[in-house]
């Protein structure tokens, strides 16, 4: 099982990177004591080069690799492709995620067309002065949802400028235990393989926007090699949702391309 650890913090000590450090933690002594092994990897987003969205299109048009930015994000997508989970974490800034991480979302916009992350997994969490807000946790599960992430859950964290060490442990020692429980069986059972209604009807939707679609963009092209353009086709992978609620969310998909994309 490998997680990686995105945290848009700039700094490397600061109360989102140990907030998820006592994730981490809780999560190896869980992993350990089923004599498995869990390795977390620590990707600091502030610290790479990572330049903001021009707004071109090209990665969308002709594909990410012809982005005229050269910098790190190719690289982070590779980090998160090898892994088999995600925490997403972020400081709260102006009610919402801070500019590195609003930055790296809008870098990756094009996997909203072409989901590459479907059958892992995504915990989004925030750090706030004086109150977490919800609103910095939904653009984060908006995202990992559009890209193909199974999400086991959110949460935020009130930690003040700087919380002492010793007040963070004891103030959230149990939260963080429940996130690194929620995580490890989340994955353990293989939950991303019994998708809920509203992911099974998504990908409905998106099915009947590609069959509108011309053949010859790279988008269409990714659906139709992926099999997903097949109408016969219920979801991105093999999944043990249950016939009969995938039935209701095609149908339900159905009925609402028609309002999202016409026809």
């Amino acid at each position: 099982m490998k997680i990686l650890a995105l945290v848009s913090s700039y700094r490397k000590k600061g109360n989102t990177a140990r907030i998820v450090a006592m994730i981490a933690e809780h999560l190896h002594s869980q992993a350990a004591s089923d004599g498995e092994l869990v390795e977390i990897e620590n990707l600091h987003l502030a610290h790479l080069q990572l330049q903001p969205c021009r707004g071109c299109r090209v990665c969308f048009d002709q594909g990410e690799m012809r982005c005229l930015l050269k910098d790190d994000l190719l690289a982070i997508k590779d980090r998160l492709l090898e892994a088999d989970g995600l925490i997403l974490a972020s400081p709260v800034y102006v009610e919402d995620i801070n500019g590195v991480m609003k930055t790296w979302i809008d870098r990756m916009a094009y996997v909203c067309h072409r989901p590459a992350f479907v059958g892992k997994y995504a915990y989004a969490l925030t750090t706030s002065g004086v109150g977490s807000t919800s609103h910095a946790l939904r653009t984060m599960n908006v995202a990992l949802r559009m890209w193909g992430y199974y999400v086991i859950g959110q949460s935020g964290f009130t930690t003040g400028a700087n919380m002492p060490r010793e007040e963070m442990h004891s103030h959230y020692i149990v939260k963080t235990r429940k996130i690194a429980q929620e995580i490890y069986q989340s994955m353990r059972q293989g939950k991303a393989f019994k998708p809920p209604f509203l992911s099974l009807m998504t990908f409905k939707i998106q099915q009947n926007y590609w069959h509108k679609m011309a053949a010859g963009s790279i988008d269409y092209d990714y659906w139709f090699a992926k099999g997903w353009t097949d109408s016969r086709r219920e979801y991105y992978i093999p999944h043990n949702a249950g016939h009969l609620k995938a039935l209701a969310a095609r149908l339900a998909g159905g009925i609402l391309s028609r309002f999202v994309i016409g026809g």
